[in-house]
């Protein structure tokens, strides 16, 4: 005994799996009974993904778990997870409102709390080697709980995904393919990420059946419509001056935008492992309420905190979306983005229409803006006669070193010339 594997040794002990009822998970379940021996406890976490959680859990059941948790973390994941995320602004690489990471923390910790709660000997989830949510989930596992064993076993098993849908096949997992090579996907109220299938190639365009949350444009309305939101310490309160929770909030937003088309993001991404990744996406209240969020911090904060703010926010949208949850440094960049949202209260009016958001108005009780300074007219407060010293004093540096390169290089000895061949006459 003393040369078996941990499989082994711990053979029907518990581990508790991270569940979603689609085809990893469902692989993983089965394979964790038949090749690792494990007795298997479900968690199926409702972050919004707008998902049958008693089919779920009736799933996970008819599989063989032993014991299935349903968790509503919604309030929690927007008020712990999403808001801070908005608070920075967080875009990945410019484009990626960071959705499907942010749940990924929330999720690990749940796990381990069940794993606690079950005297579980290890935890599983139903990531592959090649993406990004296997760091999330493991880096935050073993930030919590160092001792709990970690199983992937499509990761173990380096299990390709025609290979899962065989297996699913062999053992009577439900899968649906749709034909074809079924998409992976993966929404909560943040987002919504379709992969695989005719995805893999970047040069091609998504199909329309990859959308659920957006109307193409040429069948959004032909109005435009206007609302307004009402931040305060830079989080979303009132939708049009009513008073709504943070879920109902971001969920009739994505009702909304998606109306008009907005929050449809594809793009080519960096995965942490190295790899190039076509990601398509549907964000609408994301992409409504950073707008809306950027809009009003650049009415508010000076410019040297907009600035530094911008490099805050591309570092956190990194840790974020690179599994750093729990790295210190997030927990430093919150304190320094909890200062500047003191002051980020007010109301931004906006305009959709035919797949874009624009701001048409804000306003705010902090606002920098002074009509008394900015007006060119005859009120204005400005003494322009003052620009004159501020322009040479603000140029003095760039003038300098200018004129300095040019004494330089007219003190340079000019090379030998090389005489012109004589002409002969006659």
């Amino acid at each position: 005994m003393n040369g078996c594997c941990w499989r082994c040794r711990n053979r029907l002990g518990k581990v508790v799996l991270g569940y979603s009822g689609g085809l990893d998970t469902s692989v993983c379940l089965k394979l964790l009974q038949e090749r690792y021996g494990m007795e298997v406890v479900t968690v199926t976490l409702d972050v919004g993904q707008h998902k049958d959680l008693e089919a779920v859990a009736e799933k996970a059941k008819r599989l063989g778990s032993i014991r299935h948790y349903a968790m509503d973390v919604k309030e929690e994941f927007v008020r712990e997870y999403v808001f801070p995320a908005l608070r920075a602004n967080a875009l990945y690489e410019g484009k990626y409102p960071v959705s499907t990471a942010l749940s990924r923390p929330l999720m690990a910790s749940k796990l381990v709390d069940v794993a606690r709660r079950e005297r579980a000997v290890a935890v599983a989830h139903g990531c592959s080697g090649k993406g990004n949510d296997q760091v999330r989930f493991d880096v935050t596992i073993r930030s919590l709980a160092p001792d709990l064993k970690i199983i992937a076993p499509v990761r173990e098993g380096n299990l390709a995904r025609d290979r899962e849908v065989e297996y699913a096949e062999e053992h009577g997992i439900p899968v649906e393919t749709g034909g074809g090579p079924p998409y992976s996907i993966d929404q909560n109220l943040w987002g919504r990420s379709v992969e695989c299938g005719v995805l893999d190639h970047p040069d091609r365009e998504p199909p329309e059946e990859v959308y659920e949350w957006t109307v193409p444009v040429e069948k959004t309305p032909r109005e435009p419509e206007d609302l307004t939101v009402e931040f305060v310490d830079g989080v979303p309160v009132k939708l049009d001056g009513e008073a709504i929770g943070p879920v109902q909030l971001i969920e009739r937003l994505n009702g909304v935008a998606g109306r008009h088309g907005i929050g449809r993001v594809d793009h080519v991404e960096d995965r942490l492992t190295g790899i190039k990744s076509r990601e398509v996406y549907e964000c609408p209240a994301a992409t409504v309420l950073l707008e809306a969020h950027r809009d009003l911090e650049k009415l508010v904060l000076t410019r040297h905190e907009v600035l530094f703010k911008q490099q805050v926010d591309a570092q956190w949208a990194f840790l974020a979306y690179a599994g750093l949850w729990m790295d210190p440094l997030r927990e430093d960049l919150d304190g320094f983005v909890e200062g500047t949202q003191r002051r980020v209260c007010g109301t931004v009016r906006l305009r959709l229409h035919r797949g874009g958001v624009r701001v048409t108005g804000r306003s705010s009780p902090f606002s920098l803006y002074d009509l008394s300074l900015a007006t060119y007219n005859v009120g204005t407060t400005f003494d322009q006669t003052a620009s004159k010293g501020f322009i040479e004093l603000w140029g003095l540096p760039t003038i300098l070193a200018r004129s300095l390169r040019g004494k330089k290089a007219k003190s340079q000895p000019v090379g030998r010339q090389k005489r012109p061949k004589e002409v002969k006459e006659g």
